[in-house]
């Protein structure tokens, strides 16, 4: 998958019957925008944990071209799952994205990679580290409800999933 090259709100408008059948869904505004890249696309891969981020950092270890991790932690914003460090190997192993619905620290860091970031606040105290959650399975995140392999689209206007790629 390229680059998105339109505007989610233009993807909205153009794909207006896939959003009346589900197909195409926007997020709800919650997010905080992180990351040097302020617009990203990918297939999606998703991730339940609470607040432990073993399974994101090995999941975000992987050669990747491209594609956005989608991160249920059930909104606790109690501590950070993503920093610096986890953020910089993203990039470096490709990764277009990560999106979670938790906290990030280490903010500075993480806005001089080269990598989307979406989440729905900072926060000083770092994550447990217990290996707890499960890869692969569908999340409900901003009440949208998102599968491994469909497409998520993200700019300032916001965040889109589709079940197959968009092209306007």
């Amino acid at each position: 998958m390229a680059a998105l090259p339109l505007a989610t709100a233009e993807a909205c408008d153009a794909n207006s019957h896939m959003i009346t059948s589900g197909e195409l869904r926007a997020l709800q505004p919650v997010f905080r925008i992180y990351g040097g890249r302020r617009l990203f696309a990918g297939p999606v891969v998703t991730v339940k944990v609470f607040e432990d981020n073993v399974l994101v950092r090995g999941i975000l270890e992987e050669k990747d071209e491209g594609r956005v991790l989608v991160v249920d932690r059930g909104g606790s914003l109690r501590r950070a799952l993503l920093g610096g460090n986890i953020a910089m190997l993203a990039q470096n192993n490709g990764w277009a994205g990560i999106m979670i619905n938790g906290c990030v620290r280490d903010v500075d860091e993480i806005n001089e990679c080269d990598i989307g970031v979406r989440a729905l606040g900072s926060h000083p105290m770092k994550s447990d580290k217990r290996g707890v959650g499960e890869k692969h399975a569908p999340v409900t995140v901003a009440g949208a409800r998102i599968c491994d392999g469909e497409c998520l689209y993200a700019n300032a206007d916001g965040i889109l999933v589709s079940k197959t790629e968009l092209s306007v």
